[in-house]
C-alpha cells in the first residue's frame, strides 16, 4: 500500500494590458464567452506555488502578497485540488499591481490552475477551462485567460478559450512603459454598467482591422482611438496620457485601471517621457512583452521573471 506524500508544484502566468476590446458573452457555452480585441502580454505576471500535505482533514489556504481576499484563486484551487484529504496551500506572488488593468486576476487564476493541476495530475486543457470559468464568473475580466496562453501582441479574433476561441499571437519587440496614477478600479463596476458598455461597443468599431493583419502600429492606432472614445479614463489618467503623447509616445489606458501603457516613438521621446514621469511622481516601470504564455515552472525556478523591468 502506497503512503500519500507531500506534493509541490509551481507555475507562472504573464500579465496583460488590453488596448481595445468588445464584450462577446452571448454564447450558450461559457467556454466560448469573453471578448474580442487586442492587447500585449507582459513579461511580469503571477507565480503560484501549490503545496499539498496529506492529512485527516481537507483544508485550503490561499496566501498572497496583498490583503485579499482571493475568491477566484480559491475557487480554482478548490475545483482542481487532489481528491485525497489534506491541506492544500497556494501562495501567490504578483509582479504587477492588482486591480489596475494588468490582468492579475486572469494570471492568478491560470497560474493557480496549472500549479494545482500539476499536483492533481489534471490535463492542461481542463486546468485552462477551470481558470477561464472562474475568472469569467468571478468578475475578474472578459477573456484574460485566453489572451495569456501565448505571448507578444495578442488579438482575440473569436471569444473564449480553445477550441472555441481564436487568439493570434505576434512578436512585440518594443518595450513598454506601464504606470499607475490612482486607486484600483473593480472590473465588475464597469462590466455591469450598460452606458459604459455602450460606449465601449461604439469605441471598438474597426477593431477587425487587427484581426486580419495584426501589427504593432495598427494596434496602437486603434487602441489610442479606443481610449479617447470609450470614456473610461479618469482625469488623472487623461492628463498623464496627454503629457506623454506630447513628448512623442503612443499612450493608452490599460483596461480597466487607473493606469496606462506607453510606447515612446524614439530614444529621445523615451528620455523625455521618463523625465516627465519622474518629475510628476508617477509610479512606472519599463517592461518587455512576454515571449511565451503561461507555463509550469521547475521547483527551483525564479518566482517572477523581472530582469527586463526597470523603474522609471
Amino acid at each position: 500500500m502506497s503512503v500519500p506524500r507531500e506534493l509541490h508544484a509551481r507555475a507562472f502566468a504573464p500579465g496583460h494590458v488590453t488596448g481595445i476590446f468588445r464584450p462577446a458573452g452571448a454564447a450558450r457555452d461559457p467556454r466560448a464567452r469573453g471578448s474580442v480585441g487586442a492587447g500585449v502580454v507582459l513579461e511580469l505576471g503571477v507565480t503560484a506555488e501549490a503545496r499539498f500535505v496529506p492529512g485527516r482533514r481537507g483544508r485550503l489556504r490561499v496566501v498572497a502578497d496583498g490583503p485579499g481576499p482571493w475568491p477566484i484563486t480559491a475557487d480554482v484551487a478548490r475545483r482542481l485540488a487532489p481528491r485525497t484529504r489534506g491541506t492544500l496551500t497556494v501562495r501567490l506572488a504578483h509582479g504587477l499591481p492588482v486591480g489596475q488593468g494588468f490582468g492579475m486576476s486572469a494570471a492568478g487564476a491560470l497560474a493557480t490552475a496549472l500549479a494545482v493541476g500539476a499536483i492533481s495530475k489534471t490535463p492542461r486543457e481542463r486546468a485552462v477551462r477551470v481558470a477561464h470559468l472562474a475568472d469569467l464568473f468571478g468578475g475578474g475580466g472578459l477573456g484574460g485567460v485566453a489572451a495569456i496562453l501565448g505571448g507578444g501582441l495578442e488579438v482575440r479574433r473569436r471569444p473564449g478559450i480553445p477550441p472555441f476561441g481564436d487568439v493570434a499571437h505576434r512578436p512585440f519587440p518594443a518595450p513598454l512603459i506601464v504606470g499607475v496614477v490612482g486607486r484600483a478600479i473593480p472590473s465588475p463596476s464597469v462590466l455591469c454598467n450598460p452606458r459604459a458598455l455602450a460606449r465601449v461597443a461604439d469605441a471598438s468599431r474597426g477593431w477587425e482591422e487587427l484581426a486580419g493583419r495584426p501589427n504593432e502600429e495598427r494596434f496602437f492606432a486603434l487602441s489610442e482611438r479606443f481610449t479617447d472614445r470609450a470614456g473610461l479614463a479618469s482625469p488623472a489618467v487623461l492628463r498623464t496620457i496627454a503629457a506623454l503623447r506630447r513628448r512623442g509616445a503612443a499612450v493608452c489606458q490599460a483596461m480597466f485601471g487607473e493606469s496606462f501603457f506607453a510606447r515612446p516613438e524614439s530614444p529621445d521621446a523615451r528620455t523625455e517621457c521618463i523625465e516627465w514621469l519622474e518629475r510628476a511622481g508617477v509610479h512606472a516601470v519599463e517592461i518587455r512583452a512576454s515571449l511565451r504564455g503561461a507555463r509550469r515552472l521547475s521547483a527551483d525556478a525564479v518566482s517572477v521573471p523581472s530582469r527586463s523591468a526597470r523603474g522609471v
